[in-house]
């Protein structure tokens, strides 16, 4: 499986939350996976760090993909491109960004947001219970 992490869910793995579920944790740590964790991710924490929206505690985001065997997805042209002409579902840039980059790279999206839900792209929730969130 290809798997495209959320960043909520990229930091729940990282802080072994409960939040994540037992199917999200099966299929990020299963070996055969091929996990990606793309720029827009980081980009987003780190803004959301620095408006104090988000305590990342020092935690290396950047260091722990390669640490957790995941693979870099940077952002290039042809996902900007993509994420501009995307249905206007939902309007969080990352969360576009992220959706463009899934369709694109023929990846599965581990996400708890249920607003993502329209794109014409593969879903692996990754709420705990409830199936998603908004």
């Amino acid at each position: 499986m290809r798997l495209l992490l959320d960043t909520h869910v990229y930091l729940w793995w990282l802080a072994d939350d409960a939040s994540l579920s037992e199917e999200a944790r099966r299929a990020i740590a299963d070996p055969s996976a091929l996990v990606h964790v793309s720029a827009a991710s980081l980009w987003e924490a780190w803004i959301k760090e620095a408006l104090g929206r988000l305590e990342l505690g020092g935690s290396d985001l950047a260091g722990e993909i390669a640490a957790n065997g995941f693979i870099e997805l940077p952002v290039n042209a042809s996902h900007a491109r993509e994420a501009a002409h995307l249905p206007p579902h939902h309007q969080n840039p990352f969360d576009r960004m992220l959706v463009a980059q899934a369709r694109l790279e023929g990846l599965t999206l581990v996400t708890s947001n249920v607003r993502l839900e329209p794109y014409e792209v593969p879903l692996l929730g990754s709420i705990r219970g409830a199936g998603g969130r908004a």
